[in-house]
């Protein structure tokens, strides 16, 4: 599976932006798909997931309530939903995918490159 996001700016504290994921085969009845991030300095950590049938979704406590992350099966994408972002939220963002029906909050079968956000205070 490759994977393709997109969708990463700038963005004021408060303000919202979307990131898409294109997967390049069918993911509706295979993958578990979500989004990680790595801010400078830091480790890569768990952002969001969601199931591969997409009935069920869990978050990282720091972005619960503020991220919504969803998926499309008949067009093989998964968006990430972020609203009221801090400057903390700065990081490249990465789409991920397992087979099954989650990724690891420790990490996935599958990766896409990298798209950055930068959220100024």
């Amino acid at each position: 599976v490759q994977l393709q996001a997109s969708g990463g700016g700038m963005v004021q504290a408060g303000g919202s932006l979307r990131l898409s994921c294109a997967a390049s085969r069918r993911t509706s009845s295979s993958y578990g798909m979500g989004w990680f991030r790595q801010a400078p300095g830091k480790e890569r950590e768990f952002v969001a997931a969601i199931i591969r049938n997409g009935g069920l979704t869990y978050y990282a406590d720091s972005v619960k309530g503020r991220f919504i992350i969803s998926r499309d099966n008949g067009k093989n994408t998964a968006n990430l939903q972020m609203n009221s972002l801090k400057p903390e939220d700065t990081a490249d963002y990465y789409c991920a995918a397992s087979a099954g029906d989650w990724i690891s909050e420790n990490g996935a079968d599958y990766w896409g490159k990298g798209t950055q956000v930068t959220v100024s205070s």
